[in-house]
Parts: structure tokens; C-alpha cells; sequence
């Protein structure tokens, strides 16, 4: 069953405007948290685009960021040669295809920390029990992780016919959908779980 288009579209409309006016503190408080640490990161967190080398307020933290590329560069490697792709996995995690030649390397940047971060900065820092954040900010990460894993793979896939559409899928379309999805994570946080009653014994 199901209700004529004309109130389907009515009941959308008005969850939207529900959901603006009621949580729009809310919105601004999602929008706070993500600037202050987007910005917080882009200042302290120093990395060399043509290296390994990452640093936080000048200590060495580049074993995440080394161990997440070269894991993100051989996954993606796999995942195109499984989809019919022929591409070759080469030293400092660059991934060629093996006909046109077209090449990407993935780099400190590709491995999705940052956006985790990000996400995780969200979640712990709006209300909400930690009890529920607990298991939803890994639950969290389990999405960051598997899409930041399809961008590479996309990306790197269409630049086999495309190459000049890198920047536009890298820089534009799937760096903002990531955002997107924090942004769908944390309305999934504030719409089921923020005030929600915990569960006690016997109930």
C-alpha cells in the first residue's frame, strides 16, 4: 500500500519543513563542528603531497596515513582487476592501467582519515548518550571506510578513457557527496538516537 504521489510529495514536503524547524539549532551546531575541525586539521595537520611525511604540531604521525594508502592502493588495484580492468599495482601505491597507461597516485590524502575525523569530531561532540555513540561512531567509520574505498576505485577507473574528468570527479563531485554522507550520518544520529530514553533492565 501506498499513498497517491500528489500526498506523498505533500508528507515529504512537510517532514522537510519539520525537520528545518525543529532541528535547525541543531543544523547550525552540525555546521559549527564541522568547520571548527575541518580548520583545526587544515592548520596543525601538515602533510607532503609528494611524500609520506605527516605531522601534528610537529610530531611524526605518518604510520596511519602510510599503512591507509598503501592498503587503499592494493584494495583498489584488486577491486578494479575484479571488475575487468587491467591495471598494475606499482611502487609508492600508484596504480596504472596497464593499455591506456592513465595512472593515479594515492597518497596521504586518499585515505579517508580526515573525513573520519571529521565525522567522528560530529558525533562525539553533539549531544547524545555515549552509550548509543559508542557503537555508532565505529558503525560510522565502517561507512567512511567503504566509501573513500569506491571513490578511489571510481576514480581511478574512469580515468582509464577520461583523464581529463580527474579533477572534476576528485575535486568536486565525490568530495562533497563525502560530506554528504557525514551529513546523512549525523541526521540518522540526531533523528533516531539524540533524546532518545536508554534501555534498563527488564524493559
Amino acid at each position: 500500500m501506498k499513498l497517491p504521489d500528489n500526498e506523498n510529495k505533500e508528507v515529504k514536503r512537510t517532514s522537510i519543513k519539520s525537520f528545518i524547524k525543529n532541528d535547525g539549532s541543531g543544523i547550525v551546531y552540525f555546521i559549527i563542528i564541522l568547520l571548527v575541525s575541518h580548520f583545526f586539521w587544515k592548520f596543525f595537520v601538515q602533510g607532503d603531497e609528494n611524500g609520506d611525511q605527516v605531522t601534528f604540531f610537529g610530531l611524526d604521525i605518518s604510520q596511519p596515513f602510510i599503512y591507509m594508502a598503501e592498503h587503499i592502493a592494493i584494495f583498489s588495484h584488486k577491486i578494479l582487476n575484479f571488475l575487468g580492468f587491467e591495471t598494475t599495482l606499482h611502487p609508492n601505491n600508484v596504480v596504472r592501467h596497464n593499455v591506456s597507461r592513465n595512472a593515479v597516485c594515492i597518497i596521504w590524502g586518499c585515505t579517508g582519515i580526515k573525513q573520519a575525523y571529521i565525522y567522528f569530531c560530529i558525533i562525539a561532540f553533539y549531544k547524545g548518550s555515549w552509550k548509543h555513540k559508542a557503537w555508532y561512531i565505529p558503525v560510522g567509520f565502517v561507512f567512511v571506510y567503504l566509501f573513500n574505498l569506491f571513490r578511489i576505485v571510481f576514480i581511478t577507473g574512469i580515468i582509464d578513457k577520461h583523464p581529463t574528468q580527474f579533477e572534476f570527479w576528485h575535486e568536486h563531485v565525490l568530495k562533497y557527496a563525502f560530506y554528504a554522507l557525514i551529513f546523512l550520518l549525523w541526521v540518522v544520529w540526531n533523528e533516531k538516537f539524540v533524546g532518545k530514553p536508554l534501555l534498563t533492565d527488564g524493559e
